[in-house]
């Protein structure tokens, strides 16, 4: 989960796992301060990364963990998917482009989710969704769905966690798991 600060991410980690306290949220923005790894199940590992732009913290600080945040999307050969979360307030906005063009330059797949749809209005939807979308077209490792959601009223969720799901890696029973063969 990557975005600006306050954009949600923490809310989103919590709604997506059925944990209210699970990922710290904050309306302080630039709460979460460095990666957050959460397995599930050892199947999937969701990671909460600190926002970008405006934080409440001393500017060198900032700095250090926007370092951090942009060394890991463009190193993690594990990485199979970016989710870029915007404000549907507000769209996408021009602090977004910088690590868009970072992740289209590491041929990094992300998708973005639009969040806090429960402060918009359906009419006010309609065109940020469609800017979105026409944005995309001309971004190389974005995919073109765009989630909608809200962690308040948990729209979207079940959407968002099944395209994630898509990602999980199979379970190896215990019986395929190989055992030395013994010596004749």
């Amino acid at each position: 989960m990557a975005g600006r600060s306050n954009v949600g991410k923490s809310s989103l980690v919590n709604a997506l796992t059925g944990r209210r306290t699970l990922a710290r949220t904050s309306n302080t923005p630039g709460r979460t301060r460095q990666i957050n790894f959460f397995s599930l199940d050892g199947r999937l590992m969701l990671v909460d990364l600190p926002g970008y732009g405006y934080a409440k913290a001393p500017k060198i600080e900032v700095k250090r963990w926007t370092t951090l945040l942009r060394r890991y999307l463009q190193t993690r050969a594990a990485l199979r998917r970016v989710c870029l979360l915007i404000d549907s307030r507000h769209g996408i906005k021009q602090i977004d482009y910088p690590l868009m063009l970072t992740l289209d330059d590491a041929g990094v797949s992300y998708q973005i989710v639009l969040t806090k749809t429960d402060k918009v209005g359906p009419g006010q939807l309609a065109p940020i969704v469609e800017r979105t979308a026409t944005e995309l077209a001309s971004h190389p490792a974005a995919h073109p769905e765009i989630h909608l959601t809200s962690a308040v009223e948990r729209r979207g969720i079940v959407e968002l966690r099944a395209m994630l799901g898509s990602f999980a890696v199979s379970a190896v029973p215990p019986s395929v798991v190989a055992a030395p063969v013994p010596p004749r």
